[in-house]
């Protein structure tokens, strides 16, 4: 997979996308990626990339040409454009699956107080990991970026690591634990010792589901609505 993600900031990338799995995926092969500066397609002699906005209103704009400069300098037919965004739709283990199958994806960062319409416009879709407001979109494509590169092939260790995880079947991860057996007066749930792998993976998602009705019963809820459209 190829990605490249536009943004003001793109010494910010090399310490989080260059490091642990995401480093050893790039060393391997597996996920390439790189940064195009907006400020490198700026008309102005200052590289000003910003602007007041029309109308009035607090802080500056991301301008349009600039900013779809640089996203067309890297698209390409079949590339997927997307403007990481407080406004867009929620970032999940679904959608992250989703973006992994993508063989070109092209992550853009905006900054200031937003970015011109027609630019965001000129992307297909945006994306939010969450509703809150970011100082920019780099931390939100940093965390797409890991999110993702951790469904390719080959990527982890064990290549059912992912399907695994938590939120991979809808529930949250079981409980898990390592030695020592016996922790401050905490016993490791003795099942776990059995031997017995069926009664083990019984005991798992049990566990499972009972942290997911703890943790997060929105989760659960979402099952049985799926179910009752589906049926």
């Amino acid at each position: 997979m190829r990605l490249d993600i536009v943004t003001l900031f793109p010494e910010m990338f090399e310490p989080i996308l260059g490091a642990s799995i995401l480093g050893r995926a790039r060393a391997r092969g597996l996920l390439d990626w790189g940064c195009v500066n907006p400020r490198y397609f700026s008309r102005d002699k200052h590289r000003k990339v910003d602007d007041r906005p029309f109308g009035g209103g607090p802080g500056m704009l991301m301008m349009a040409e600039p900013l779809a400069a640089a996203v067309e300098s890297v698209r390409r037919q079949g590339s997927r454009v997307i403007l990481m965004s407080p406004q867009g739709a929620r970032l999940d283990d679904r959608k992250a699956a989703e973006l992994a199958r993508e063989s070109h994806l092209v992550l853009v960062c905006g900054h200031y107080e937003g970015v011109d319409e027609r630019a965001v416009e000129l992307c297909g879709e945006e994306l939010s990991i969450g509703d809150y407001v970011l100082t920019g979109g780099e931390l939100a494509a940093m965390v797409v970026a890991d999110a993702l590169a951790r469904k390719l092939p080959g990527v982890l260790k064990k290549e059912d690591a992912a399907e695994s995880e938590s939120f991979a079947s809808g529930l949250l991860d079981f409980p898990q634990y390592t030695r020592p057996r016996v922790w401050r007066g905490r016993e490791v749930p003795e099942v776990l010792f059995s031997g017995d792998h069926a009664k083990i993976a019984a005991w798992r998602r049990r566990a499972a589901r009972a942290a997911t009705r703890r943790k997060r019963p929105d989760l659960l809820a979402r099952q049985v609505q799926e179910s009752r459209r589906s049926v």
